[in-house]
């Protein structure tokens, strides 16, 4: 008797948001990889379709939508578009967001509201749209991307700390809402991921050597020690897990 592939996402659909690169690149693929249809996002269809090509050429089931997720009424027209050519959204992983770094005393309360605004509302917005459907097929995982920094305090991030805890506690709040419909939520807190976002401490000498100190793994995480993480998350197999922050960080916020 053939056994069940374990974490099996064939004939599920998935949206991943800033999917163009890093962390998001990474899940898209690995969703994909297990058998998930997988629908890119970025804000350039440039970025975004060159990808979908490479992928379909692995012989991954990859689509696309280029929206910006600070363009929440476009965002919400792109998840109609994905139920109307795939019948269904499984599963959804608000990934995108931004950063901005300034000393909290110099931080300009505009920058603070947009950094809150795309990596909070816009995703509590998108993501209670997903929700809705997956309420009514009775089943969905949604994953948001959130952070260690919101779990230990840290220099020159106060909009992006403020954000991400933010993002923690809702995953908590939803979970009491969403559990008895079919509908899991969690989100991952990565530590030091070698992203983009990350580019300007990855070349700092001094920071640096301070994380490969402090991390009991000795190294960066890059988007793919993510990867099996979010697999597991989105898959029936992980239908009792929900409302949890999953730390993903070398060990960095295990020790003093």
């Amino acid at each position: 008797m053939t056994r069940p592939r374990l974490f099996d996402l064939h004939g599920q659909v998935a949206v991943v948001t800033g999917s163009s690169r890093g962390i998001g690149l990474a899940a898209a693929r690995a969703l994909a990889v297990q058998g998930a249809t997988v629908v890119l996002n970025g804000r350039s269809p440039e970025a975004v379709l060159p990808l979908c090509q490479a992928l379909r050429a692995e012989g991954l089931s990859v689509d696309a939508e280029c929206f910006d997720v600070n363009d929440v009424p476009a965002a919400i027209a792109a998840l109609d578009r994905v139920r109307t050519r795939h019948g269904r959204i499984d599963i959804f992983f608000a990934n995108a967001g931004i950063n901005h770094r300034a000393p909290l005393l110099e931080f300009e309360q505009a920058v603070f509201e947009q950094v809150l605004f795309t990596n909070v509302t816009a995703q509590w917005a998108i993501a209670r749209h997903a929700a809705r459907s997956m309420v009514a097929q009775g089943h969905g995982r949604i994953l948001f991307t959130g952070s260690v920094t919101a779990l230990r305090g840290r220099r020159n991030v106060t909009a992006y700390t403020a954000a991400k805890g933010a993002l923690h506690a809702l995953v908590r709040q939803w979970a009491a809402e969403l559990g008895g419909q079919g509908v899991t939520v969690n989100a991952l807190a990565p530590g030091y991921i070698r992203t983009e976002l990350t580019r300007v401490l990855q070349e700092d000498a001094e920071f640096d050597g301070w994380l490969r100190n402090a991390t009991p793994a000795g190294r960066w995480g890059t988007p793919e020690d993510l990867a099996a993480a979010i697999v597991f998350i989105a898959s029936r197999e992980a239908g009792f897990l929900t409302g949890q922050v999953i730390t993903v960080d070398g060990g960095l916020t295990a020790v003093l």
